[in-house]
């Protein structure tokens, strides 16, 4: 090869392990476990107690692979989140809006039975429930959160553009969504959240 001749990413090949709710061939991982997540969740009395009782195993878990960058480049994943209940709401991840917030989003379910929870800043919410082989398009400009309503491990493969960024403090900085997404005879509910305050209007990052 001349240095004039382009440079390309290398294909790669990733392999799913949906029983374990890990990847092969991935070129990132990062793990959160209940004691990162305080504040998440409205019942903090529930909340002490399961951190007081927490085992030391991971709430979650995000493995990635990202072979290139920039423009048109992708990031594909898996997420894993273990079943569980803090009070009547259900495991969930921080959630996030993409720093890029026209970015759009897909999650194709794996393993065991989630909610995607979607809310933009001007209020609407759509829930949509993933279950193996059921796939949830995110729009840009939704903010979004993995729920599992579930008695086992909920595995998603996800796909983002890699420059999107995630912005996780835009829940925090509302007081939480606007919906929870809690335990009820139909398995699940949405139930208005008392604490959130609206979201705020996001700097415009550039396209």
């Amino acid at each position: 090869m001349t240095d004039n001749e382009p440079r390309y990413a290398e294909p790669a090949e990733l392999k799913f392990l949906v029983d374990a709710g890990a990847m092969v061939g991935g070129s990132g991982r990062y793990e959160k476990y209940l004691g990162d997540l305080t504040g998440l969740y409205r019942d903090t009395e529930a909340f002490d107690r399961a951190l007081a009782s927490d085992d030391g195993e991971p709430t979650y878990w995000v493995q990635t692979s990202s072979i290139e960058n920039g423009d048109g480049a992708l990031t594909i994943g898996i997420s894993t989140l273990n079943p569980g209940r803090v009070g009547d709401e259900f495991a969930m991840t921080r959630g996030h809006i993409h720093g890029r917030a026209q970015c759009a989003e897909l999650y194709y379910g794996l393993s065991g039975r989630g909610v995607m929870l979607m809310e933009t800043l001007d209020g609407q919410t759509r829930a949509i429930e993933i279950t193996p082989g059921v796939a949830v398009h995110v729009p840009g400009h939704w903010i979004h959160r993995s729920v599992n309503v579930g008695h086992v491990p909920f595995s998603t493969l996800f796909c983002y553009p890699t420059d999107a960024g995630q912005d996780y403090e835009v829940i925090a900085r509302a007081g939480g969504m606007a919906k929870l997404v809690v335990a009820d005879t139909a398995r699940w509910a949405l139930r208005t959240n008392p604490d959130h305050r609206g979201y705020e209007p996001l700097e415009v990052a550039a396209s």
